[in-house]
């Protein structure tokens, strides 16, 4: 099993800056892709980032391309999404996500994801 506790939300007005944590604990080593995802009241959870740490694919919403970055601290067990020039339109509950049978690649669905974190609220504010 994984573990995962997200943190570092809150509220910021538009244009700030965020950056949220995933600290991962449990099957670790054998989970080589982690995804981040948003869902805003009334709305569907939607994909926002994934790694695989394995073979390096990266992708993101094409909403955050440019302004959101995945990352991770290896020795920390914890995946990073750093979060700029942020818009009321990011307004959402953001959850961590692994995928521990997926080797090559990542998805973009979120039932493809075995384990999530709680989530943590992000407001952005006009």
């Amino acid at each position: 099993q994984v573990q995962l506790v997200e943190s570092g939300g809150g509220l910021v007005q538009a244009g700030g800056s965020l950056r949220l944590s995933c600290a991962a604990s449990g099957r670790t080593s054998s989970t080589y892709v982690m995804g981040w995802f948003r869902q805003a009241p009334g709305r569907e959870r939607e994909f926002v980032s994934a790694r695989n740490w394995r073979g390096g694919t990266t992708n993101y919403a094409d909403s955050v391309k440019g302004r959101f970055t995945i990352s991770r601290d290896s020795a920390k067990n914890t995946v990073y999404l750093q979060m700029i020039s942020l818009k009321p339109e990011d307004t959402a509950v953001y959850y961590c996500a692994a995928d521990t049978s997926r080797l090559w690649g990542t998805s973009r669905i979120p039932v493809d994801y075995d384990y999530w974190g709680q989530g943590t609220q992000v407001t952005v504010s006009s």
